[in-house]
């Protein structure tokens, strides 16, 4: 993630920030932090980013709501990350607008691992096969037009759109060799190693698996 940050370091909101790595990360890095997590658990929410906050000694504010309504004035943040958060949302286009809003101008967000499917109807079929599913609910995915529709509606110039092989951000746990053994099964090609990275990016644009992974990274106009 480290690689698509802004040259500065700023105010920077962790949305839906969980047990607060990467809030801890971006705080570490020298970023002011504030972590959005509406779970209060210290075991995978709120009490755990305090916990490890002030085990690390390092400052993150946290703050116990959800990202469709923000408590924040407009502009008051020049990152906003979200991991896994968008395709939770109720009304994706909405949250966009709401990240936005709270975005200073040029301000950048970065959107990873969101859930892609094809068409509608293959929704059912990735809830299906979704290992966790069933136990709790609460997954979804969207379309990667839908992704960057409500993007462009809510005033974001994408920079970046990163599909399911072309960055461990999105393919870990596999490895690199990992995708690259898979590229070589898809294309009959002996010689994994030698594969181009163009053509490994080729290969994973077009993956049809419901519910693949990318990532989006974004700058408000």
């Amino acid at each position: 993630m480290r690689d698509f940050l802004p040259a500065s370091c700023g105010m920077a909101l962790d949305v839906g920030a969980g047990r607060g790595i990467a809030s801890f990360a971006l705080a570490a890095d020298g970023w002011r932090v504030t972590a959005l997590e509406p779970d209060p658990s210290r075991l995978v929410g709120a009490g755990a980013i305090r916990e490890l906050a002030s085990q690390a000694a390092v400052n993150i504010t946290v703050v116990e709501e959800w990202g469709e309504k923000l408590p924040f004035e407009d502009g008051s943040f020049d990152l906003i990350h979200a991991r896994q958060v968008l395709h939770h949302a109720r009304d994706l286009e909405a949250l966009c607008q709401e990240l936005t809003r709270v975005l200073k101008p040029k301000g950048m967000l970065i959107a990873t691992r969101e859930h892609v499917i094809d068409k509608p109807e293959d929704l059912p079929v990735f809830l299906d096969s979704h290992p966790l599913h069933h136990l709790y609910g609460g997954e979804n995915a969207y379309t990667r037009k839908r992704y960057l529709g409500a993007f462009e509606d809510a005033g974001l110039r994408m920079r970046h759109v990163l599909s399911p092989w072309e960055t461990p951000v999105n393919y870990f746990p596999m490895t690199e060799l990992d995708v690259r053994r898979a590229v070589s099964n898809k294309l009959r090609f002996p010689f994994p190693a030698l594969l181009p990275a163009a053509l490994i990016c080729w290969v994973s644009k077009r993956l049809r698996s419901p519910g693949r992974l990318y990532s989006f990274v974004g700058v408000k106009l």
